[in-house]
């Protein structure tokens, strides 16, 4: 995905305006809360509770995962070549299993949304 793929109206601040994609995870760490009685866990933000990620968190995490998506593209492009012995869904399952061992603190959904858009560019 370029950048320009992430950006829409000139903000009032006369920054782009960072459009999230509406299949971008809302909560890629869903809390459990002990009990009895269902729960959800929120915190208050400006006076409203906010289950999952607040919209200023989720744009940036959209940010880091689509420059991941950009930067795996080119990786994939490149052993892609180096690998001809692989298939591509192979490669790709190696890729996949390779990012969730790196230890970034990513979410398994977003794990799942950057895979999901890789091998959309690919299969």
């Amino acid at each position: 995905m370029k950048s320009s793929d992430m950006t829409g109206e000139d903000a009032p601040d006369g920054e782009q305006e960072v459009l999230v994609p509406e299949d971008f995870p809302h909560d890629p760490f869903p809390a459990t809360l002990a009990g009895a009685q269902p729960k959800v866990a929120a915190c208050e933000v400006d006076g409203r509770y906010v289950v999952g990620l607040a919209e200023d968190e989720r744009r940036g995490r959209y940010l880091m995962c689509a420059d991941l998506v950009e930067q795996l593209t080119g990786y994939t492009e490149r052993k892609r070549i180096e690998r001809h012995d692989l298939t591509l869904t192979t490669l790709l399952d190696e890729i996949d299993a390779g990012i969730r061992r790196k230890g970034w603190e990513l979410g398994q959904v977003e794990f799942d949304w950057i895979m999901a858009r890789l091998r959309s560019q690919f299969l």
